[in-house]
């Protein structure tokens, strides 16, 4: 029987020698491997942390100790290791485990997470709860070196560093976000690592500067001077002493018997402490350390060989990916900047044709959408590619950078509507809510991949801000008969009718013409309508409503904000108060893991659930 076999707690890990470790972490690799084969999920990111997740529990007492991992998307030895190894043939799926940390899955999962740099100010408050409630549990933090590079992470270091509470940061240094670390601390962490120089002479230096006398006034001032340089040339983490952390490291973070007399040690030291621990993304299994960005996050895939079966259809994604490389040939002055996500957001391309106009900022949306409006008041046509829940994060800048200065920049908003195997943290169901009350900015939702080329297209030559989103899923192919050029704030209707008006937003399309034909076939002639314009909403459209009796909404958002308020606003504001209007949306919750047409049925917004509702409300208006 393996090891592993026996570990259901951290407990059971303890009970373990030390020469037995490396052998638990080869188990948990094969694991992973196997497991994550099946189910898709964070591959990369887990396997290069199993030794550290080993000395964690094997040194601390979790859940009386707290440990918080960032992201949590490396969180998956940590979970086989606190009793939920059997319910990982669940993982990402719909009611299983979640593919991050969530406090009501376990309570050795501290913290729930999805999105990045939340450790650090999360694990400060834990540790100053602990102090004023007079506990003595430790408090850590597991942060890697691309979340490091957010504003919020640096907000969490700063005010860690100033209050001598006692805290560890594990920096997990493996030189990746999800694609390749990019910016100066990314440079300095890797001046750390690849000059074992510093560490030999660290002791060293250190004996120097506290032997140097000061001798005279200008002599002192010198002196006090070149103590100061040579801190800054020679001892490895000066940034993160003078942030108010005793430094340790570089740590081998695939050395178990090296990281654990860390661990002990560190445990006992007083104050912020940042342990800089470096680990390889993907390690011990040579296709993930080859490719580590490919299996970051990862469908199933063939465990011998690495080999993903290729997608059937193109998705929203690729789309992007391909007309923003016919753009970008066609204007040199459109650029295009991500924040860590230049493969997941379809940039890849882009990257590769024009290297000097395309910028991955890091984990950085503030920063990539005020940088890209002053590109863009520099004469610059930026493209701003982040996640929908993503740029939840940089909602200031969009408002204040932007949209007040009515800027000429296109955010593309991948993953918007429900988004499957992330769960709640990545749902982008928001997006219409937080950006359609925002002035000057024109919000807009392809139905199909053709006419989301062609929103790419005007939103090019728009003389202000647009947002564009667009699901996690197949580019449909369906399109009217007589599709209509792309003109600001005008609608498509896509089939004629009476009494029934179906609006369906972008995504919802393809299920609103199934729910058509099944009207037609009982006997109803619905009318139905693309709006492509979120904002503005397309006012001919608004008053034409007035003749049908009922009219029925269907968007990928929630309630409130969402597409279905604002019309019915339009309408009131056109005094049009006869028709029935019902929107059917999303509810005040955040929706589960699950696959995405799962996620659709869950809130209502697959083809059947809206038939029935709406047969069923017609029905009962017509027998009244």
């Amino acid at each position: 029987m393996r090891y592993l076999d026996k570990i259901n707690s951290p407990r059971d890990l303890k009970r373990l020698q030390m020469p037995q470790l490396p052998v638990v972490a080869e188990e948990i690799r094969e694991f992973l491997v196997n497991s994550v084969s099946k189910t898709g999920g964070h591959l990369a990111s887990n396997l290069g942390v199993v030794e550290l997740t080993l000395a964690l529990h094997y040194c601390l007492n979790s859940p009386d100790d707290k440990i918080l991992w960032d992201v949590g998307h490396q969180s998956y030895p940590h979970k086989i290791l606190t009793g939920r190894r059997d319910e990982f043939d669940t993982l990402r799926q719909f009611g299983g485990l979640s593919g991050f940390t969530k406090s009501t899955e376990s309570p050795h999962d501290v913290f729930d997470v999805g999105h990045s740099s939340t450790s650090l100010s999360a694990a400060h408050g834990l540790a100053i709860s602990r102090d004023l409630l007079g506990q003595r549990n430790k408090v850590v933090a597991v942060i890697g070196d691309g979340s490091l590079t957010s504003g919020l992470a640096l907000e969490g270091l700063n005010n860690i560093g100033r209050s001598d509470t006692d805290l560890t940061v594990i920096l997990n240094d493996n030189q990746m976000s999800i694609s390749e670390n990019v910016g100066a601390l990314s440079r300095y962490l890797n001046d750390l690592r690849s000059a074992p120089s510093y560490i030999n002479v660290k002791g060293a230096v250190r004996g120097f500067l506290q032997n140097i006398p000061i001798v005279g006034k200008g002599t002192g001032s010198f002196l006090e001077k070149t103590k100061t340089h040579l801190k800054y040339l020679l001892i490895p983490g000066v940034l993160f002493q003078e942030l108010g952390f005793k430094y340790y490291g570089p740590v081998d973070g695939h050395n178990l018997e090296q990281l654990v007399g860390v661990m002990q040690n560190v445990k006992e030291i007083k104050g912020p402490v940042l342990v800089h621990v470096r680990t390889k993304k993907g390690m011990g299994y040579v296709p993930a350390e080859r490719q580590p960005a490919k299996f970051h996050g990862i469908g199933p895939f063939d465990a011998a060989t690495g080999a993903v079966k290729p997608a059937a259809k193109a998705t929203y994604t690729d789309v992007f990916a391909n007309k923003i490389v016919e753009l970008g040939q066609a204007n040199d002055k459109i650029v295009a900047i991500t924040a860590s996500m230049p493969t997941g957001c379809g940039l890849a391309s882009f990257k590769k044709n024009f290297p000097h106009r395309f910028f991955d900022v890091g984990i950085a949306e503030g920063h990539a959408v005020t940088f890209a409006a002053g590109l863009a008041k520099g004469g610059l046509r930026p493209v701003v590619a982040i996640y929908s829940t993503f740029l939840q994060r940089a909602y200031d800048q969009i408002l204040h950078d932007v949209c007040i200065q009515k800027l000429p920049v296109v955010f593309m908003l991948d993953r918007a509507g429900v988004v499957p195997g992330d769960g709640e943290t990545h749902q982008g169901i928001f997006d219409l809510s937080y950006l359609t009350h925002m002035p000057n900015l024109t919000v807009l939702a392809p139905a199909n991949a053709a006419e989301f080329g062609a929103m790419l297209d005007f939103a090019m030559h728009h003389n202000g801000p647009v947002a564009i989103r667009y699901p996690k899923d197949t580019a449909s192919s369906f399109i009217s008969s007589n599709p209509s050029p792309i003109r600001l704030g005008e609608s498509e209707t896509l089939v004629n009718g009476e009494k029934i008006a179906i609006i369906a937003v972008g995504s919802m399309v393809d299920a609103a013409n199934l729910v058509c034909e099944r009207l037609c076939a009982d006997g109803y002639a619905p009318t139905l309508i693309n709006p492509r314009f979120i904002k503005p909403l397309d006012i001919g459209m608004v008053t034409d409503l007035a003749k049908y009796s009922h009219i029925f909404t269907i968007e990928e958002n929630v309630h409130a904000g969402g597409f279905g308020q604002s019309l019915h606003a339009a309408l009131r504001n056109k005094g049009i108060t006869t028709p029935r209007l019902h929107p059917f949306a999303i509810d005040d919750d955040f929706p589960p893991i699950g696959t995405r047409d799962e996620l659709l049925a869950l809130v209502g917004l697959d083809a059947d659930s809206i038939y029935t509702k709406i047969a069923e409300s017609v029905s009962h208006d017509e027998a009244i």
